[in-house]
């Protein structure tokens, strides 16, 4: 079990088996961070000569290790590029974002310590935070199927800071490690193979989560369990039925594997707002009779990233006793082909009567998204945020490392926006244009909307659309990770290969804001 400590000390008589110390590019060459100048004096003139001869020049994403000689106590001095300081930030100047990235990097390079200090920016609170986010997340691994699982964990994590006394540091401190805990689970979720995470395996996995301090108690198709903080409610396939929730029951029907709807609630006293969460669980998505090439098939166990991501940030506000109320639904479908799968040209009815008539059954998630929207619009939130993998179209737009950020509402756009930056997570706000709402409303000569774009381009922008006539007048705001949720490369900065927790943290930051 590591431990996590923040305090004060000098990086250079730090007597952990490693010492990670931050450099910023400048034109004169490196320059060590202000807290690691001890380090640098230590050296004294071999410092410079010894970077050269490394080849290090500060960069993003450089890291180099070399061992100390005595020069320093720490046997091993980790040297970690943080890129040009921007001038936008006090002190450093460095944007915890860079110091989240840095510490990310660094994690990986530090090989058989038993324990390791970081010593990279800490201006303030977000730069505490984002030290130990970044090396923890970067050091994630998911070896839950190996026969072997590594070893090479430290006992002991340390960031120093001078200001390590100050209680926002400490309250920092202790945000990063529920974070953590959050992005870690979600990650958990995705990665794990879709064959032991369908529907109601999921929906369980929800509940051994938030759920510990109760037991299920079956009641006509619902499964009710409390904790102290969170309610969970799971909706099996019979409820589902009654309640004619027709995405969910569509998609699911071709599964051996049913559908479910579980509801979490956070409702703490004297809660400032209340903010809805929507999340698409689709834990395999085969396209169904609209089959997918096989070729894309490989990565579809993570199509149920955006519930995985809005439960375990319910889970971690809770933990923050955030003073904001929280409802959050997370549509659990597993899409397949069979006798009984719907087909293209099918109506179903959305929970609340809306039809739709199906013209590819590979762009599932929004009909189950559709039934939880206006679930959630019943709970008469201030704000609703949805999370989904929702289309290609939007990697095709903003790459695998943005998000698409879709809305009604440029207030709450602009606030989901900020508590992205405050997060380190990239957005793009994208449009709805009026004619794609048309497409939506038109192109169905029997029912009330069309469930898919009759034309190739401005899928991402069609789909929101078709989101958009679920929620009303509600704020809303739908964020696209398709291609952020899984990264099929290797790690960068604090992000690992698979399953990558996107959102979470930024959807805490946004109930803090709200809550505040």
């Amino acid at each position: 079990m590591t431990t996590y400590t923040l305090r004060t000390g000098s990086p250079e008589r730090t007597g952990t088996d490693a010492v990670v110390v931050g450099l910023v590019a400048t034109r004169k060459g490196p320059r060590v961070v202000a807290d690691a100048q001890g380090v640098a004096e230590a050296y004294g003139r071999k410092f410079g000569p010894m970077l050269s001869l490394l080849g290090f020049e500060a960069k993003r994403d450089q890291v180099v290790a070399v061992p100390t000689g005595g020069t320093i106590k720490a046997p091993v001095l980790v040297l970690v590029g943080l890129g040009e300081a921007d001038g936008s930030t006090a002190g450093s100047g460095v944007q915890a974002s860079e110091v989240r990235r840095a510490a990310g990097n660094a994690a990986r390079a530090v090989k058989n310590a038993a324990s390791v200090a970081l010593c990279l920016p800490a201006d303030g609170p977000e730069h505490v935070r984002a030290a130990l986010e970044g090396y923890l997340l970067g050091a994630y691994r998911f070896d839950d199927y190996r026969t072997t699982s590594s070893d090479d964990v430290p006992n002991e994590v340390v960031v120093l800071s001078a200001g390590a006394r100050r209680q926002e540091q400490q309250d920092a401190f202790a945000r990063a490690e529920v974070l953590v805990r959050a992005v870690s689970r979600t990650r958990d979720w995705v990665n794990t193979p879709p064959g032991d995470l369908v529907p109601a395996r999921f929906a369980e996995a929800i509940l051994e989560r938030v759920a510990e301090a109760g037991k299920a108690a079956p009641a006509k198709g619902r499964t009710t369990s409390r904790s102290p903080k969170v309610a969970v409610e799971v909706f099996d396939e019979d409820a589902l039925r009654e309640k004619r929730c027709g995405g969910l029951i569509a998609v699911g029907q071709g599964s051996v594997s049913p559908p479910r709807l579980v509801r979490l609630t956070y409702s703490p006293a004297g809660a400032t707002a209340h903010l809805a969460l929507v999340g698409k669980g689709i834990t395999f998505d085969s396209g169904g009779l609209s089959l997918k090439p096989a070729g894309s098939m490989g990565t579809m166990k993570m199509d149920m990233a955006g519930a995985a991501a809005v439960v375990n940030a319910i889970t971690a506000i809770a933990s923050l006793d955030l003073p904001v109320k929280v409802t959050a639904y997370a549509a659990l479908a597993e899409n397949m082909p069979s006798g009984s799968a719907q087909r293209p040209g099918d109506v179903i009815t959305i929970y609340g009567g809306r039809t739709v008539e199906v013209l590819n059954t590979d762009a599932e998630g929004r009909l189950v998204l559709a039934d939880a929207l206006v679930h959630a619009v019943e709970d008469a939130p201030d704000a609703i945020v949805d999370v989904a993998t929702l289309t290609g179209a939007c990697m095709v737009a903003l790459g695998d490392r943005v998000s698409g950020l879709f809305g009604n509402d440029d207030a709450l756009v602009a606030r989901v926006s900020e508590a992205a930056g405050e997060a380190g997570e990239q957005l793009w706000h994208m449009p709805i244009p009026e004619e794609m709402t048309e497409k939506v409303r038109g192109n169905s000569k029997i029912a009330d909307l069309a469930q898919h774009n009759s034309e190739r381009w401005g899928g991402a922008s069609y789909a929101a659309a078709f989101l958009r006539e679920f929620v009303g007048e509600t704020p809303w705001v739908h964020l696209d990770i398709a291609g952020p949720a899984f990264n099929e490369r290797p790690a960068y900065g604090h992000v690992t290969p698979g399953g990558t927790g996107v959102a979470v943290t930024t959807l805490v930051e946004l109930a803090s804001s709200l809550g505040s």
